[in-house]
Protein backbone atom coordinates (compact mmCIF):
# COMPACT_ATOMS: atom_id res chain seq x y z
CA UNK A 1 0.00 0.00 0.00
CA UNK A 2 1.20 3.63 -0.60
CA UNK A 3 2.74 4.97 2.62
CA UNK A 4 0.81 8.63 2.11
CA UNK A 5 -2.24 6.48 1.86
CA UNK A 6 -1.98 4.44 4.61
CA UNK A 7 -0.83 7.65 6.69
CA UNK A 8 -4.30 8.72 6.14
CA UNK A 9 -6.06 6.06 6.71
CA UNK A 10 -4.63 5.33 10.23
CA UNK A 11 -5.16 9.25 10.89
CA UNK A 12 -9.14 8.35 9.77
CA UNK A 13 -8.89 5.38 12.19
CA UNK A 14 -8.00 7.58 15.13
CA UNK A 15 -9.73 10.24 14.47
CA UNK A 16 -6.80 12.38 15.01
CA UNK A 17 -6.87 15.40 12.58
CA UNK A 18 -3.30 16.05 10.40
CA UNK A 19 -2.41 18.12 7.54
CA UNK A 20 -2.11 14.45 5.71
CA UNK A 21 -6.18 14.13 6.01
CA UNK A 22 -6.72 18.30 5.53
CA UNK A 23 -4.57 17.48 2.46
CA UNK A 24 -6.98 15.17 0.89
CA UNK A 25 -10.51 16.27 2.40
CA UNK A 26 -10.41 19.97 1.85
CA UNK A 27 -13.87 19.75 -0.47
CA UNK A 28 -16.35 20.43 2.06
CA UNK A 29 -17.38 23.81 4.30
CA UNK A 30 -17.49 25.56 0.01
CA UNK A 31 -18.24 28.49 1.18
CA UNK A 32 -15.90 28.88 3.90
CA UNK A 33 -13.65 27.77 2.16
CA UNK A 34 -13.59 30.15 -0.73
CA UNK A 35 -13.68 33.13 1.89
CA UNK A 36 -10.22 31.55 3.23
CA UNK A 37 -9.03 31.30 -0.26
CA UNK A 38 -10.01 34.72 -1.15
CA UNK A 39 -8.33 36.04 2.09
CA UNK A 40 -5.13 34.55 1.43
CA UNK A 41 -5.11 35.72 -2.10
CA UNK A 42 -5.64 39.27 -0.60
CA UNK A 43 -2.39 38.62 1.84
CA UNK A 44 -0.17 37.61 -1.42
CA UNK A 45 -1.79 39.47 -3.52
CA UNK A 46 -1.96 42.70 -1.76
CA UNK A 47 0.34 42.33 1.58
CA UNK A 48 -2.51 43.47 4.04
CA UNK A 49 -2.67 41.73 6.57
CA UNK A 50 -5.99 40.45 8.79
CA UNK A 51 -7.31 37.81 10.85
CA UNK A 52 -10.55 35.71 11.78
CA UNK A 53 -12.30 33.38 14.33
CA UNK A 54 -13.76 30.24 13.52
CA UNK A 55 -15.95 28.45 16.06
CA UNK A 56 -17.83 25.12 16.35
CA UNK A 57 -19.06 22.35 18.71
CA UNK A 58 -16.58 19.90 20.15
CA UNK A 59 -15.21 17.55 17.64
CA UNK A 60 -16.98 19.55 14.61
CA UNK A 61 -13.70 19.76 12.29
CA UNK A 62 -11.96 23.06 13.62
CA UNK A 63 -8.88 21.31 14.06
CA UNK A 64 -9.20 19.80 10.03
CA UNK A 65 -9.94 23.09 8.68
CA UNK A 66 -6.82 24.36 10.14
CA UNK A 67 -4.70 21.91 9.16
CA UNK A 68 -6.57 22.29 5.43
CA UNK A 69 -5.65 26.36 5.23
CA UNK A 70 -2.19 24.86 6.34
CA UNK A 71 -1.71 22.92 3.03
CA UNK A 72 -3.33 25.52 0.84
CA UNK A 73 -1.15 28.37 2.34
CA UNK A 74 1.81 26.37 2.04
CA UNK A 75 0.80 25.83 -1.74
CA UNK A 76 0.41 29.62 -1.92
CA UNK A 77 4.31 29.65 -0.96
CA UNK A 78 3.32 31.23 2.75
CA UNK A 79 5.07 30.26 5.76
CA UNK A 80 2.87 28.46 8.21
CA UNK A 81 2.34 28.10 12.10
CA UNK A 82 0.16 25.86 13.99
CA UNK A 83 -0.21 26.42 17.83
CA UNK A 84 -2.50 24.73 19.90
CA UNK A 85 -3.38 27.03 23.29
CA UNK A 86 -2.29 25.68 26.34
CA UNK A 87 -1.37 25.76 29.81
CA UNK A 88 2.10 26.57 28.61
CA UNK A 89 1.53 28.76 26.44
CA UNK A 90 -1.13 31.02 27.60
CA UNK A 91 -2.62 33.77 25.40
CA UNK A 92 -2.08 36.70 27.86
CA UNK A 93 1.70 36.27 27.74
CA UNK A 94 3.27 36.46 23.90
CA UNK A 95 6.80 35.75 25.44
CA UNK A 96 6.22 32.58 25.94
CA UNK A 97 3.41 31.98 22.72
CA UNK A 98 6.38 33.22 20.76
CA UNK A 99 8.53 30.87 21.56
CA UNK A 100 6.37 28.33 20.75
CA UNK A 101 5.30 29.20 17.92
CA UNK A 102 8.47 29.75 16.63
CA UNK A 103 9.10 25.26 17.33
CA UNK A 104 5.70 25.09 15.34
CA UNK A 105 6.44 27.77 12.26
CA UNK A 106 7.13 25.36 9.31
CA UNK A 107 8.57 27.08 5.62
CA UNK A 108 6.74 25.57 2.42
CA UNK A 109 8.92 22.64 1.09
CA UNK A 110 9.97 21.55 4.17
CA UNK A 111 8.76 19.15 6.50
CA UNK A 112 10.06 19.90 9.81
CA UNK A 113 9.94 23.19 11.83
CA UNK A 114 12.07 26.04 12.45
CA UNK A 115 13.76 28.52 9.89
CA UNK A 116 17.15 28.34 11.59
CA UNK A 117 18.75 28.03 7.86
CA UNK A 118 17.26 31.35 6.62
CA UNK A 119 19.01 32.96 9.80
CA UNK A 120 22.26 30.92 8.64
CA UNK A 121 22.06 32.55 5.05
CA UNK A 122 22.39 35.95 5.90
CA UNK A 123 25.50 38.09 5.48
CA UNK A 124 26.29 41.30 6.85
CA UNK A 125 26.49 43.07 3.10
CA UNK A 126 23.63 41.74 1.81
CA UNK A 127 20.53 44.27 1.12
CA UNK A 128 18.06 41.31 2.90
CA UNK A 129 20.41 42.04 6.15
CA UNK A 130 20.47 45.89 5.22
CA UNK A 131 16.95 45.95 5.14
CA UNK A 132 16.04 44.51 8.13
CA UNK A 133 18.50 46.09 10.12
CA UNK A 134 16.72 49.60 8.83
CA UNK A 135 13.38 48.01 9.92
CA UNK A 136 14.25 46.81 13.38
CA UNK A 137 15.99 50.31 14.14
CA UNK A 138 13.10 52.32 12.20
CA UNK A 139 9.53 50.06 12.42
CA UNK A 140 8.91 48.94 16.37
CA UNK A 141 8.00 49.79 19.80
CA UNK A 142 11.72 49.21 20.71
CA UNK A 143 15.09 48.75 19.17
CA UNK A 144 16.30 45.69 20.86
CA UNK A 145 16.29 43.56 17.80
CA UNK A 146 18.51 45.88 15.73
CA UNK A 147 21.37 45.43 18.15
CA UNK A 148 20.58 41.50 17.90
CA UNK A 149 20.49 41.52 14.33
CA UNK A 150 23.75 43.10 13.70
CA UNK A 151 25.63 41.77 16.42
CA UNK A 152 24.42 38.55 14.90
CA UNK A 153 25.35 39.20 11.39
CA UNK A 154 29.06 40.26 13.16
CA UNK A 155 29.66 37.60 15.54
CA UNK A 156 32.64 35.02 15.47
CA UNK A 157 32.54 33.71 19.08
CA UNK A 158 30.03 30.39 18.45
CA UNK A 159 28.62 30.61 22.05
CA UNK A 160 27.97 34.23 21.60
CA UNK A 161 26.16 33.87 18.04
CA UNK A 162 24.19 30.43 19.97
CA UNK A 163 22.88 32.88 22.21
CA UNK A 164 21.63 35.36 19.54
CA UNK A 165 20.32 32.60 17.54
CA UNK A 166 17.96 31.73 20.97
CA UNK A 167 17.24 34.81 21.58
CA UNK A 168 15.61 35.33 17.72
CA UNK A 169 13.65 31.89 18.14
CA UNK A 170 11.99 33.12 21.67
CA UNK A 171 14.69 32.77 24.26
CA UNK A 172 15.46 36.15 25.06
CA UNK A 173 18.82 37.43 26.01
CA UNK A 174 19.14 39.80 28.93
CA UNK A 175 19.98 43.47 28.25
CA UNK A 176 23.09 43.24 29.99
CA UNK A 177 24.02 40.28 28.29
CA UNK A 178 23.35 41.92 25.26
CA UNK A 179 25.30 44.60 26.05
CA UNK A 180 28.07 42.74 26.91
CA UNK A 181 28.23 40.77 23.51
CA UNK A 182 27.65 44.16 21.38
CA UNK A 183 30.98 45.62 23.22
CA UNK A 184 32.82 42.93 22.75
CA UNK A 185 32.04 42.44 18.66
CA UNK A 186 31.69 46.30 18.42
CA UNK A 187 34.02 48.20 21.07
CA UNK A 188 31.05 50.40 21.73
CA UNK A 189 27.85 50.56 24.28
CA UNK A 190 24.66 49.66 22.82
CA UNK A 191 22.19 52.06 23.82
CA UNK A 192 18.93 51.68 23.75
CA UNK A 193 15.91 54.06 22.64
CA UNK A 194 13.60 52.12 24.37
CA UNK A 195 14.38 49.20 26.70
CA UNK A 196 13.06 46.10 25.95
CA UNK A 197 10.49 44.51 28.36
CA UNK A 198 9.35 41.03 27.23
CA UNK A 199 5.73 41.42 29.19
CA UNK A 200 5.05 44.33 27.16
CA UNK A 201 7.30 43.95 23.56
CA UNK A 202 7.08 40.81 22.70
CA UNK A 203 4.83 41.59 19.44
CA UNK A 204 8.20 43.32 18.15
CA UNK A 205 9.23 40.38 17.61
CA UNK A 206 6.08 38.41 15.59
CA UNK A 207 6.32 41.78 13.83
CA UNK A 208 10.38 41.00 12.70
CA UNK A 209 9.33 37.72 11.36
CA UNK A 210 6.40 38.59 9.27
CA UNK A 211 9.12 41.53 7.93
CA UNK A 212 11.93 38.65 7.55
CA UNK A 213 9.50 35.96 5.89
CA UNK A 214 8.21 38.50 3.11
CA UNK A 215 11.46 40.17 2.62
CA UNK A 216 13.29 36.29 2.12
CA UNK A 217 11.07 35.83 -0.55
CA UNK A 218 7.80 34.24 0.98
CA UNK A 219 4.43 35.36 -0.45
CA UNK A 220 3.30 35.86 3.48
CA UNK A 221 2.87 34.46 7.40
CA UNK A 222 -0.38 32.36 8.07
CA UNK A 223 -0.72 31.64 12.07
CA UNK A 224 -3.26 29.16 13.14
CA UNK A 225 -4.00 29.72 16.81
CA UNK A 226 -6.34 25.73 18.10
CA UNK A 227 -7.75 25.78 21.28
CA UNK A 228 -8.69 29.02 21.66
CA UNK A 229 -11.03 28.46 23.99
CA UNK A 230 -8.38 27.84 26.52
CA UNK A 231 -8.52 31.38 27.11
CA UNK A 232 -11.54 31.03 29.19
CA UNK A 233 -9.63 29.34 31.88
CA UNK A 234 -7.43 32.66 32.74
CA UNK A 235 -8.50 35.33 35.40
CA UNK A 236 -10.52 37.64 34.96
CA UNK A 237 -7.43 40.52 33.93
CA UNK A 238 -5.41 37.99 31.67
CA UNK A 239 -8.36 36.97 29.67
CA UNK A 240 -8.93 40.75 28.78
CA UNK A 241 -4.80 40.76 27.57
CA UNK A 242 -5.09 37.91 26.20
CA UNK A 243 -8.34 39.21 24.22
CA UNK A 244 -5.99 42.65 23.69
CA UNK A 245 -3.61 40.03 22.23
CA UNK A 246 -5.90 38.61 19.86
CA UNK A 247 -6.91 42.24 18.43
CA UNK A 248 -3.02 42.39 17.82
CA UNK A 249 -3.42 39.00 14.99
CA UNK A 250 -6.88 39.94 14.22
CA UNK A 251 -6.11 43.54 13.33
CA UNK A 252 -2.88 43.68 12.64
CA UNK A 253 -3.03 46.99 10.96
CA UNK A 254 -4.42 48.75 13.73
CA UNK A 255 -2.89 47.03 16.95
CA UNK A 256 1.07 46.01 15.60
CA UNK A 257 2.95 46.10 12.71
CA UNK A 258 2.75 42.08 10.89
CA UNK A 259 3.02 42.59 7.81
CA UNK A 260 1.77 40.05 4.64
CA UNK A 261 0.09 37.97 8.03
CA UNK A 262 -3.20 36.20 8.19
CA UNK A 263 -4.12 34.84 11.73
CA UNK A 264 -6.73 32.20 12.59
CA UNK A 265 -8.39 31.56 16.05
CA UNK A 266 -10.47 28.56 16.43
CA UNK A 267 -12.64 28.42 19.13
CA UNK A 268 -15.71 26.12 20.77
CA UNK A 269 -18.84 27.73 20.14
CA UNK A 270 -20.09 27.24 23.89
CA UNK A 271 -17.09 29.65 24.03
CA UNK A 272 -19.66 32.54 23.79
CA UNK A 273 -22.58 31.88 26.13
CA UNK A 274 -19.81 30.57 28.91
CA UNK A 275 -17.28 32.89 28.95
CA UNK A 276 -18.48 35.98 26.72
CA UNK A 277 -22.04 36.14 28.21
CA UNK A 278 -21.44 33.52 31.26
CA UNK A 279 -18.59 35.98 32.53
CA UNK A 280 -19.70 38.82 31.65
CA UNK A 281 -17.09 40.14 29.81
CA UNK A 282 -18.36 43.31 28.74
CA UNK A 283 -19.05 44.27 32.08
CA UNK A 284 -15.02 43.45 32.68
CA UNK A 285 -14.03 45.45 30.39
CA UNK A 286 -15.77 48.79 31.06
CA UNK A 287 -14.83 48.03 34.57
CA UNK A 288 -11.17 47.05 33.95
CA UNK A 289 -10.21 49.43 31.41
CA UNK A 290 -11.24 53.39 31.43
CA UNK A 291 -9.66 54.48 28.66
CA UNK A 292 -11.59 54.07 25.24
CA UNK A 293 -8.44 53.50 23.53
CA UNK A 294 -7.57 50.75 25.97
CA UNK A 295 -11.05 49.32 25.25
CA UNK A 296 -11.30 49.14 21.74
CA UNK A 297 -9.05 46.48 20.63
CA UNK A 298 -10.42 44.19 23.22
CA UNK A 299 -13.70 44.72 22.16
CA UNK A 300 -13.20 44.30 18.76
CA UNK A 301 -11.70 40.95 19.49
CA UNK A 302 -14.88 40.23 21.72
CA UNK A 303 -17.13 41.30 18.88
CA UNK A 304 -15.32 39.34 16.33
CA UNK A 305 -15.75 35.60 18.50
CA UNK A 306 -19.22 36.40 18.76
CA UNK A 307 -20.04 37.26 14.55
CA UNK A 308 -17.57 34.22 13.80
CA UNK A 309 -18.48 31.90 11.33
CA UNK A 310 -19.95 28.58 13.06
CA UNK A 311 -18.27 25.40 11.52
CA UNK A 312 -20.47 23.23 10.48
CA UNK A 313 -20.45 19.07 10.74
CA UNK A 314 -18.39 17.71 7.52
CA UNK A 315 -19.89 17.16 4.58
CA UNK A 316 -19.38 14.67 1.70
CA UNK A 317 -17.27 11.66 1.77
CA UNK A 318 -16.26 11.93 5.05
CA UNK A 319 -18.76 13.71 7.57
CA UNK A 320 -17.92 13.25 10.80
CA UNK A 321 -15.37 10.96 11.99
CA UNK A 322 -14.03 10.69 15.71
CA UNK A 323 -12.12 8.37 17.75
CA UNK A 324 -15.77 7.20 18.50
CA UNK A 325 -17.55 7.33 15.81
CA UNK A 326 -15.99 6.34 12.29
CA UNK A 327 -18.13 4.71 9.56
CA UNK A 328 -18.26 0.99 9.47
CA UNK A 329 -17.08 1.30 5.58
CA UNK A 330 -15.53 4.59 4.63
CA UNK A 331 -14.79 4.76 1.01
CA UNK A 332 -12.02 7.00 -0.51
CA UNK A 333 -9.88 8.04 -3.41
CA UNK A 334 -5.92 8.71 -2.81
CA UNK A 335 -4.14 9.89 -6.37
CA UNK A 336 -0.82 7.57 -6.00
CA UNK A 337 1.87 9.51 -7.41
CA UNK A 338 4.33 6.28 -8.17
CA UNK A 339 1.87 4.45 -10.24
CA UNK A 340 -0.08 7.25 -11.40
CA UNK A 341 -3.55 6.01 -11.19
CA UNK A 342 -6.42 6.08 -8.50
CA UNK A 343 -6.56 3.30 -6.22
CA UNK A 344 -9.82 2.87 -3.87
CA UNK A 345 -9.03 2.19 -0.26
CA UNK A 346 -11.95 1.31 2.73
CA UNK A 347 -11.34 2.14 6.24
Amino acid sequence: MNFEAQRVIEALRSGVSSRAVGHYFSSARPELMRQLSSKLDRVVESGDSSGMVITGRYGEGKTHLLNTVFNLAHNNNMVVSLLSLSKETPFDKLYLVYQKLVSNTYLPGRLQPGFEQLLQDLTPNSQAAQDILSFTSKHLETDKLFFIFRSYLHVDDPDDKYLLLADLEGDFISTSRLRQVYKRIFGQAARFAVPFTKTRHSMDYFAMLSHLFKLLGFNGWVILFDEGELVGRLGKKARLKAYRNMASFLFPEQHSHLESTFSIFALTASFIEDVIEGRHEYENLNSVYVERSEREPVEKALNSIKTAPVDVYLTGTAQRITGNSIFPLLHFQFYLSDSLRYRDYAV
